[in-house]
């Protein structure tokens, strides 16, 4: 067996409060959380700081159920530019001591400290420096992970030690990790939870000595990944620094400002979320044949599916007409919808040559997308308020938002565009 490697996980703690309350100081004897628009009780709650997680505030829920909690609670805008930028700054240090630096996120990064050993000393006073660093120049506070594989080490920052890393090792793992919740390790999401405890699966530790050929019968690849996982068989390695990644699906989500019961309600906040991810494709220069939804109930039950299309578009009309077909395919609304996604993968550089068919209106393809891209420039010129389709009048205070714009953007993940069942 080789060297085993030295990575650090480290998250800014509650990043976009943090980073608002040390450009606003006074916001930190407040309550307070960065979420969507004040005048609309529009979104969710992004980040809070430590006065409004004391109130039971938490990271997703809604700015109503929020404030239910918490009637006094400062919502603060978020300001993407900014966070875009001290997250920058701080992962720079980061880079003082690899070229081997991963961003999870805006707020989260991996660093493999393997090959920096000789250069900086040891591990755990390297990771205290660097907390010491970004807090004396940027003003930020960060809690670090220290393991020998990325999972362990996320798991270990989310651990939030104050007075250094958070230290897992193959001689602790056992009494350290598998203790904990299975829905603490990383890729283990709600829908695998349940999964998990239909089968008594309650912890880490459970789901480590679990056969992993009946994780892999039962759920797929994903059960045989997290299986791994659990035993500290991740090898992932960290990415260089500067190297990004093709993009591989372009998606959007947003929590309602109400539940929707109905299909045509449903309707024009799906096309602001197509019109969305159909621009945000344009962007990047893409263009995709596979759509997934996703659907989270008021009972918060999650459900999903995908379709391949025939031909690889990025026309936001092409794609909401898909989108419809498969809410109507997988969801009955006897639970009202409280939060609602879509995505679209299989993407390739757009080419503008599509093969003609006999039963699809060609000329009238075309001409959306024409208007896709009008629209585009007369938002970039007007701002994005200034052209809407008629549709998303209906309801204003469920489609006045630029999800474009305002969305959370979060990294691709090990299982991106699998299946998802309720």
């Amino acid at each position: 067996m080789g060297r085993d490697r030295i990575i650090f996980h480290i998250d800014i703690n509650h990043c976009y409060a943090q980073i608002e309350e040390m450009k606003y100081p006074a916001l930190r004897e407040v309550p307070m959380a960065v979420g969507g628009h004040e005048e609309t009780r529009h979104g969710i709650i992004l980040a809070k700081n430590d006065i409004a997680k004391k109130s039971g505030i938490l990271t997703g829920e809604s700015l109503r159920e929020a404030r239910e909690k918490c009637p006094d609670l400062l919502i603060i805008p978020p300001s993407y530019d900014d966070y875009i930028y001290y997250t920058g700054e701080v992962k720079k240090i980061y880079r003082r001591y690899s070229d081997h630096v991963e961003s999870f996120g805006l707020d989260e990064a991996w660093i493999d400290y393997t090959d920096s050993e000789k250069l900086f000393g040891d591990p755990e006073a390297l990771v205290s420096r660097i907390r010491q660093e970004v807090k004396r120049e940027i003003g930020l506070d960060v809690s670090a992970g220290l393991s020998w594989n990325k999972v362990f080490a996320k798991l270990g920052s989310d651990r939030k030690k104050k007075d250094g890393p958070f230290v897992i090792t193959r001689d602790n793992y056992r009494e350290t990790v598998w203790p904990l919740p299975a829905a603490d390790l990383l890729y283990v999401g709600p829908a695998t939870t349940r999964k998990l405890l239909a089968r008594g699966i309650h912890t880490i530790g459970d789901l480590a000595v679990y056969p992993r050929r009946f994780l892999k019968k039962a759920m797929g690849i994903p059960g045989e990944m997290i299986s791994l996982f659990a035993n500290g068989g991740d090898t992932s390695p960290v990415a260089e620094s500067f190297v990004h990644p093709p993009v591989k699906s372009v998606g959007n989500s947003m929590t309602m400002v109400h539940d929707v019961d109905n299909l045509n309600d449903l309707r024009p906040v799906y096309y602001v979320l197509c019109e969305a991810v159909a621009s945000r494709m344009r962007d990047h220069g893409m263009e995709g044949n596979v759509v997934s939804i996703s659907l989270r109930s008021a009972g918060l039950d999650w459900y999903g599916c995908e379709k391949k299309i025939e031909q690889y578009t990025d026309v936001s009309g092409t794609i909401l007409h898909t989108v419809m077909e498969l809410v109507v395919s997988l969801y009955d609304f006897e639970k009202p919808l409280r939060a609602v996604g879509v995505s679209v993968s299989g993407l390739r550089p757009f080419s503008g040559i599509h093969q003609l068919s006999l039963f699809r209106n060609e000329e009238a393809l075309e001409a959306a997308r024409k208007t896709d891209l009008v629209m585009d420039e007369i938002r970039e010129k007007y701002g994005y308020y200034s052209v809407q389709r008629a549709c998303t009048a209906v309801d204003p205070e469920l489609t006045s938002f630029n999800v474009k714009e305002e969305h959370t953007v979060h990294p691709t993940g090990y299982f991106q565009g699998r299946k998802m069942t309720p």
